[in-house]
């Protein structure tokens, strides 16, 4: 057996035991990256290393720190009552707000991640103090991030059209990001629907409703009126700590999206910042930090790394590439894109898939431009897996939930995105022949 089907045959039996026994994935997977590694694969330990997520791993840590400090100091409590204003306590547009704010980070250049870094931990405070679905919200998140992801200023727009005019192929920018919105809207609007949105625009709330230190912790208990009262002014006062912390949170949007600064670093550069003069959120705040979590997530992609380094993905794309009928081939490639996003790179997943889609483009079968946004598409709505960065980001990020519980919920979801998603796109894009 080749060790590229030895790979496979791994990656399904790691999912098998993690599902059935209460065992993290991500043990699992460095276990798995450590055999098949070295006794498929002839690689020694520094080969296997090269696949760890270093800036995945320092993006989860740094912003779940920052904003562990931001609720322990009570900041998230104060940027809730502001949307809460905002909103005119209308809970049902919170979760359209949280889409569009992600989807304009992105389309004015931010990076997905990035995007998703700065407000999954508020929308997801939101959610756990209103009881509002996580799921709901954070694939608000994740879903805004990508429906802006392709505009022509975008990472993502800029770099698939370049790879198209690179290939010589028929391309439209507007048509990329239209497309790119649309599916996306329509998912958020089905999420919200089956997730309880229509429930929640029969609600309203007032920001007298929220207490110090209630987000997360499901409501502010019984304390007298009076108490409740000065606890309501200290809510919304902003002391030192607090205004020291938006002034953080403002400084990684500037530092990720105007000086193309790592988010990740930036973030855990602020949270030891803040800590110097605040040790006491701080040392709260480094309990807070989700390392099981961090460890499904690096040790998951560390196999994936070891899949890349064995040439797995590439002998996938190669299998594809001998199909001989071009529409079929055309929708196991979306499905290639799809999932093998959901575990790694979108960018370098769409920079292999286009090429190999030339040879049918040059057949005059397939339209090139339904073709490409087909393809961008598939492998890019699918991440809000959990072991995509952004799904990871809203995992890290949950607050007052069964962990493992809504692991698996995102699991789910993300398996049920990657099923269905590129056959629609496949249908709707790339059968017409659009180009």
């Amino acid at each position: 057996m080749s060790a590229e089907l030895i790979s496979i045959l791994v990656l399904v039996v790691v999912f098998v035991i993690a599902t059935t026994k209460s065992i993290n994935m991500g043990a699992l997977a460095f276990a798995a990256a450590f055999a098949v590694g070295t006794l498929a694969g002839g690689m020694d330990a520094d080969a296997i290393f090269s696949g760890f997520p270093a800036d995945l791993f320092v993006v989860l840590v740094g912003v779940t720190f920052l904003f562990a400090i931001a609720r322990s100091n009570g900041t998230t409590d104060w940027l809730v009552h502001a949307a809460i204003r905002l909103v005119g306590g209308r809970l049902a547009l919170i979760p359209w707000v949280m889409f569009g704010i992600s989807a304009t980070l992105t389309a004015i250049g931010a990076v997905s991640p990035a995007a998703v870094a700065i407000v999954a931990p508020i929308a997801l405070g939101f959610a756990a103090r209103y009881g509002i679905h996580p799921l709901l919200m954070g694939a608000m998140v994740v879903h805004g991030a990508q429906a802006g992801g392709f505009s022509p200023i975008s990472i993502y727009g800029t770099i698939v059209n370049g790879i198209v005019e690179r290939e010589a192929l028929a391309g439209s920018e507007l048509v990329l990001f239209a497309a790119s919105f649309a599916v996306n809207l329509v998912i958020a609007a089905v999420v919200f629907v089956v997730f309880g949105g229509l429930r929640l625009s029969r609600e309203t709330s007032t920001t007298d409703e929220i207490a110090p230190g209630t987000i997360g912790t499901g409501g502010p208990g019984a304390a007298t009126a009076a108490t409740a009262g000065t606890k309501l002014t200290e809510t919304f006062r902003l002391n030192p700590a607090r205004i020291a912390t938006l002034l953080s949170l403002a400084a990684l949007v500037v530092a990720t999206l105007v000086f193309d600064l790592d988010v990740g670093l930036t973030a855990i550069t602020l949270a030891v910042l803040l800590s110097v003069f605040w040790s006491e959120s701080s040392r709260k705040a480094v309990t807070e930090i989700t390392w099981p979590t961090v460890l499904l997530i690096c040790g998951v992609l560390t196999y994936v790394g070891v899949l890349q380094e064995l040439g797995t993905i590439e002998y996938a794309g190669n299998a594809v590439g001998n199909v001989a009928i071009p529409l079929l081939a055309a929708l196991l490639l979306c499905y290639i894109g799809a999932i093998v996003s959901a575990f790694a790179s979108s960018v370098g997943i769409m920079g292999a898939l286009i090429p190999l889609a030339v040879p049918f483009l040059d057949q005059g079968t397939i339209g090139p431009i339904g073709m490409i946004v087909g393809l961008a598409v598939a492998s890019t709505v699918v991440d809000v897996s959990p072991f995509s960065t952004n799904g990871a980001l809203v995992l890290a990020n949950a607050a007052e939930v069964d962990r493992d519980r809504f692991f698996r919920q995102l699991m789910v979801y993300g398996g049920i995105i990657v099923a269905v998603m590129p056959a629609v796109v496949w249908l709707v894009m790339i059968v017409p022949g659009f180009g």
